[in-house]
């Protein structure tokens, strides 16, 4: 068997063969080295010389791979590939981690290298965690859910991306830092099953990683009375809720990631075709970070995108007649239940006035010690009816761990829900907007996030919040809702999280007559928005998908509708579609074009600049421009003594910037690093609060009452002593300090956080007097970018890949898309055979076996 590339498109045909015992030659396309192709034996994975599995992979500008098959096993085949052949370290880390083998190779007290979805856990708690919570039943359970032509996806991914590892492995230089390490192994389909299931509980489980990870037990010790502490409600006593705060969500919370996206329907556009923006703000680095490409099966598939890395079919993208996008939803996705424990036995619970055996899981692990001896640590953990146990300890050291009369489970919907990648790879094959609604409400599946989409041959664009989602009544949260001290802690934190007594089965989830799943609402109950002006959502709830037609009366779990002000970002994405439809921007005449809404989505806009700088600046720049700085909220520092600060130069600074965080703008930190501070002390700092009937227009106005005053003065004085820290002048460029470093050479970005009203997202976790905004660590922002049309007779999509196809600093698309992206130059992304075969970039590899 031989791998050829040629240019322009031009392949002959392959020779089916396979001498499973020699060792052949493959010749690298694509700007890759080439490798010895060493067959395995075959097996889960690797099937046997009968099986056939065939692909050519068309890369295109940017190295974007264009994957044409016969069958979805083909398909599956080249996407496997692909991915490993642009990202291999980062998969073949990232299956240790599903499968619970992180301590094997790095030791227990190591963190995953990346942060995502389950941010960065030591290793130990990472493996118990993902071989408790993806134990073989739940495997079995997804698995056997899956369709057909799903599982022939999954199969040829798996052979795909093993035969990547078996050229890695035999020579090169393509994924130097990792192709000879023991960890870097053959997967099986099962490893991709494990990935697929893991990606589901974002929204739930991956957030209390550690807590599930670390619930022991405890030791029993004889018959206990019932804690009045614990069980405050059942003996008729109140309690004042513990101040815990709240909780940090990777996803789903206040500070988590998000995303932007904007579907125009007719009216705004004023032709034939309706428009999507789609932005997820995402991981730069890691297991999560996304893949473009696309997948073709003549006459079944066509669909172009992105996916997770290990995931083969495509999560937000475009077929011939549709597109997608999706955000992360306010709908919380899990709930607790507190569980009183049987009389002597802290591994029984009460339930409806009978004792219940939880269930244990022995596992062991292996352990790398920092000798290079191999140990073993074994927990034994337990799930309850509704879920994994808690130990509630790991999360707040204000809450108690498992106790002998009081323990904590949690429940995941999506847990449940082995739907979600059948309902995208039907969405994959959708043929009208009308197809991809119906898909979406017969499925439900979708797990945590809002989804906007829009087709061809449609004057509208859809808004819907349809997944899973648990189904909580009013009068359950009244009469169910843990009264406990922890209880009351915990719905303090969690917020609409339901936080329920467990040992009654009347505060089980409900189901609906028409729910998808047990336990889950029904869609007709969820929020969905048809309109031909435009529908949105940049994280804040369903509500106000457009705000001329706000949505309100759905479930409580849903989202805040009416109650919480939303942030600045929202208001700045609903003031941009707005301005593009009426023709009240900078972007020339009215409606929603390819051209302008490129423009108006990298120009980068700071709304809390435009609405309140100006009076800031009558507020800090006030004389005395010397004054007294007593810490700095921000970072939690106190300076004894006070420090003194000179706001002359700053102040100059800011009322000469721009109000936009685009890489040549001078200022911008100054503002970033003060408007982080300024609503520290309190957001009560507005003149006109918020008010429901006006959301995109308030909170407005800044307060100048002393307090307000003295506060906004600390705020900006610490802001001003961490620019002087950190060696950046107070008017450098944007791009000087907010970068992407790949080569070796700096990249200048532009954008920023969410919080000052950024809408163009690039938001560093590295403080400015650390190196700068540095986007290398683990940031999240912009990430897979797409404009999409559908003229007649064809798509229009433009896109970008934020942080490049490859995270292999060898690989010539390590950089490049970065770069393009750092120029504002959107990639025109060919779709069509003739778009693909035009493109002067063209590169096309054949593999089979």
């Amino acid at each position: 068997m031989r791998q050829q590339t040629f240019r322009r498109g031009v392949v002959p045909p392959f020779m089916l063969a396979l001498a499973a015992a020699a060792t052949l030659v493959a010749c690298g396309g694509g700007g890759n080295n080439g490798f010895s192709f060493i067959p395995l034996p075959s097996g889960p994975g690797n099937p046997p010389a009968d099986a056939t599995y065939k692909a050519e992979i068309r890369r295109t500008a940017m190295g974007v791979p264009h994957i044409k098959a016969d069958n979805f096993a083909g398909v599956g085949y080249g996407y496997g590939y692909a991915q490993a052949q642009d990202n291999l370290c980062t998969m073949a880390d990232s299956f240790l981690t599903y499968r619970g083998e992180r301590s094997q190779y790095f030791g227990a007290d190591a963190q995953l290298v990346a942060s995502s979805t389950i941010a960065r856990p030591k290793n130990i708690d990472s493996d118990f965690f993902h071989r408790h919570v993806i134990s073989v039943d739940v495997l079995k359970k997804m698995i056997d859910a899956q369709p057909d032509n799903l599982k022939k996806m999954v199969e040829g991914f798996t052979a795909g991306y093993n035969r990547y590892v078996r050229e890695a492995r035999a020579g090169g230089s393509a994924n130097a830092a990792c192709r000879t390490e023991a960890w870097v192994q053959p997967i099986t389909t099962d490893d991709i099953y494990r990935r697929m299931y893991a990606a589901n509980l974002a929204g739930g489980y991956s957030n209390f990683l550690s807590a599930i990870a670390t619930a022991v037990a405890p030791e029993p010790t004889g018959p206990q009375k019932l804690s009045a502490r614990s069980h405050g409600r059942k003996l008729g006593v109140q309690h004042a809720a513990l101040d815990i705060g709240e909780l940090p969500m990777q996803v789903g919370g206040r500070e988590g990631v998000g995303s932007n996206m904007i579907g125009f329907g007719r009216a705004a556009t004023g032709d034939r075709s309706p428009l999507l923006f789609g932005n997820p703000h995402w991981y730069w680095r890691g297991p999560d970070r996304f893949y473009q490409a696309q997948l073709t099966i003549p006459g079944q598939l066509n669909i172009s995108g992105t996916s997770f890395l290990g995931i083969p079919v495509i999560l937000i993208g475009f077929n011939d007649n549709i597109a997608w996008s999706h955000t992360v939803s306010t709908a919380r996705r899990y709930g607790v239940y507190e569980l009183q424990l049987a009389s002597g036995d802290p591994t029984s619970y009460m339930r409806d006035g009978k004792a219940v055996k939880m269930q244990a899981d022995a596992i062991t692990i292996k352990v790398k010690a920092a000798t290079g001896e191999m140990t073993q640590v074994t927990r034994t953990l337990y799930k309850s009816e509704y879920g994994p146990m808690l130990n509630l300890h790991a999360v707040n050291a204000k809450l108690p761990p498992w106790g002998q009369t009081a323990a904590y489970a949690i429940r995941d919907i999506n847990g449940e829900n082995y739907r979600t990648f059948r309902n995208w790879l039907r969405w994959n094959q959708a043929k009208s907007l009308d197809d991809f609604i119906a898909i979406q409400r017969e499925e439900a599946a979708i797990p945590w996030v809002n989804t906007v989409a829009v087709g061809r041959g449609s004057d509208k664009a859809w808004y819907a919040d349809i997944g899973a989602v648990p189904n909580v009544s009013p009068d359950q949260m009244a009469s169910c809702s843990s009264q406990s001290q922890v209880g009351l802690a915990l719905r303090a934190s969690l917020g609409r999280a339901p936080v329920f007594d467990g040992s009654r089965s009347a505060c089980d989830w409900q189901t609906d007559a028409d729910s998808v799943q047990k336990g889950a609402i029904a869609p007709s109950r969820m929020p969905s928005l048809m309109r031909d002006d435009y529908v949105a959502n940049m994280n804040d709830s369903y509500w106000l998908a457009n705000p001329k037609a706000p949505m309100t009366g759905y479930p409580d779990i849903m989202g805040a509708a009416r109650t919480e002000a939303v942030s600045f970002r929202t208001r700045m994405g609903n003031l941009l579609a707005q301005g593009r439809i009426d023709g009240t921007d900078s972007y020339g005449a009215r409606g929603a074009t390819v051209d302008t809404v490129k423009r108006m989505v990298l120009d980068s806009r700071v709304l809390t600049a435009e609405l309140f700088k100006q009076e800031a600046l009558d507020i800090v720049c006030a004389l005395p421009a010397i004054f007294a700085v007593n810490g700095d909220l921000q970072a939690k520092e106190t300076f004894s003594p006070a420090r003194n600060v000179d706001t002359t130069a700053a102040c100059n600074a800011l009322r000469s910037w721009d109000n936009t965080g685009v890489s040549t703008s001078r200022g911008a930190h100054l503002w970033d690093e003060f408007w982080a501070r300024a609503l520290l002390p309190s957001d009560a700092i507005y003149t006109t609060p918020f008010d429901p009937d006006a959301p995109i227009q308030t909170p407005r106005g800044l307060k100048t009452d002393p307090t307000t005053v003295d506060n906004l003065r600390q705020a900006f004085g610490a802001a001003v002593l961490r620019v002087e820290a950190s060696g950046y002048a107070v008017d450098a460029q944007r791009g000087d300090y907010l970068f992407a470093t790949r080569g070796g050479k700096k990249i200048p970005l532009y954008g920023g956080c969410g919080g000052p009203g950024y809408f163009t997202i690039a938001c560093s976790d590295n403080r400015l007097d650390k190196g700068g905004y540095t986007m290398d660590k683990d940031p999240n922002g912009n990430s897979y970018m797409q404009i999409v049309r559908f003229p007649e007779g064809g798509v229009e999509a433009h896109t970008f890949l934020t942080f490049s196809l490859s995270d292999d600093p060898a690989s010539e698309h390590n950089g490049d898309y970065t770069r393009a992206y750092s120029a504002g130059q959107w990639l025109k992304v060919p779709f069509s055979e003739s778009e693909i075969k035009a493109d002067a970039a063209l590169r096309s590899t054949s593999i089979q076996e």
